[in-house]
């Protein structure tokens, strides 16, 4: 089976169990099989399409309820599948989304670590410090590097915790497996996209 996730800068493919990255301005490799594909990006759509004779859209066959307005394809693939918990993907963004009773109820964005920690960089060079990830968050900071640190991780953490109060909060994205370090009824899943998206497959039988 090969699946593929559609972002804004890159083609993720899952062959055989195998990842493959891919941007979107590079040749694509050669495939015969049937490609199940997600996409937020529609010029790269369009290259999948015509690189590839088989290749179906799972947005058409996923099932999701919201009233949250402007939700992204991502989003709704990370959380479909889970009755009860806390979605959070950690990537250049960070989404946290709320399932109650198999239903969306809303969530957040917060910047991604890395975008935090360049806002300081941007007020001031004296401010440019790479993220201390081992900073103590129970004790007040005294040197600039930890105050930033702290603040970011501490803007980030407190949100979270306050949304999720007893759910158990489900970890996803290149940073999320860092930040579940700071919970204790959580789960990290590196590939919770692509095992949703199997998920969707198997639900609606349209292996072809």
């Amino acid at each position: 089976m090969i699946l593929c996730d559609i972002g804004n800068t890159t083609f993720h493919f899952l062959i055989d169990g195998k990842h493959y990255r891919y941007f979107l301005n590079e040749k694509l490799p050669e495939l015969d099989e049937t490609i199940y594909f997600i996409s937020v990006n529609e010029t790269a759509t369009n290259k999948l399409k015509n690189n590839y004779t088989n290749c179906i859209n799972l947005e058409e066959y996923l099932n999701f309820e919201t009233i949250y307005k402007g939700m992204g394809l991502d989003r709704k693939i990370a959380c479909c599948g889970y009755k009860d918990a806390i979605i959070v993907d950690a990537g250049s963004a960070i989404t946290v989304d709320i399932m109650k009773n198999a239903k969306h109820k809303g969530g957040i964005i917060l910047p991604g670590i890395s975008n935090f920690n360049n806002i300081y960089k941007q007020i001031s060079s004296k401010l440019d410090y790479e993220i201390n990830t081992k900073v103590n968050l129970d004790k007040i900071p005294l040197c600039t590097q930890d105050a930033i640190s702290y603040s970011i991780l501490k803007s980030i953490i407190l949100p979270i915790k306050e949304l999720a109060l007893e759910e158990q909060i489900i970890f996803t994205g290149g940073d999320g497996e860092f930040l579940s370090r700071y919970f204790d009824n959580c789960i990290y899943k590196s590939d919770l996209i692509f095992d949703n998206m199997k998920g969707i497959i198997d639900a609606n039988n349209c292996i072809a």
